[in-house]
C-alpha cells in the first residue's frame, strides 16, 4: 500500500540525504512493514508542495502508545520520549 503525506523541506532533505531514517507521525492512519511511504516535499514557508517526492519502504513500526507497557504515564511526563536513529556498528579488521 502506498501512503502519501507532507513533510517540510529542512527534514524532506535530511531523508533524501540519508541523515535521517526514522520518521515521526500521528498514528491517524493504517501502515505496516512493506508499504511504501510517499514523502511530498512543503514549502516551509507556504505549506505548498514542491512537486519533490521521495518512497521510502516502511521498514519497522512502533507505536508510541506501545511505550506504556515499558514506562509509567507519569514518568514519560517528567522525562518525554527521545526517538533515535540507529543502525549497527561493524568493526572491520585489516
Amino acid at each position: 500500500m502506498k501512503i502519501e503525506k507532507k513533510v517540510k523541506r529542512k527534514y524532506f532533505k535530511d531523508v533524501a540525504d540519508g541523515r535521517k531514517r526514522f520518521e515521526v507521525r500521528l498514528a491517524d492512519f493504517e501502515s505496516k512493514p512493506g508499504d511504501i511511504l510517499v514523502l511530498k516535499e512543503q514549502n516551509d514557508e507556504t505549506d505548498e508542495l514542491t512537486g519533490r517526492e521521495l518512497e521510502c519502504e516502511i521498514l519497522y513500526k512502533f507505536n508510541i502508545k506501545d511505550i506504556e507497557k515499558f514506562y509509567t504515564k507519569e514518568d514519560i511526563g517528567k522525562h518525554g520520549l527521545v526517538i533515535l536513529a540507529i543502525r549497527k556498528s561493524y568493526k572491520h579488521e585489516n
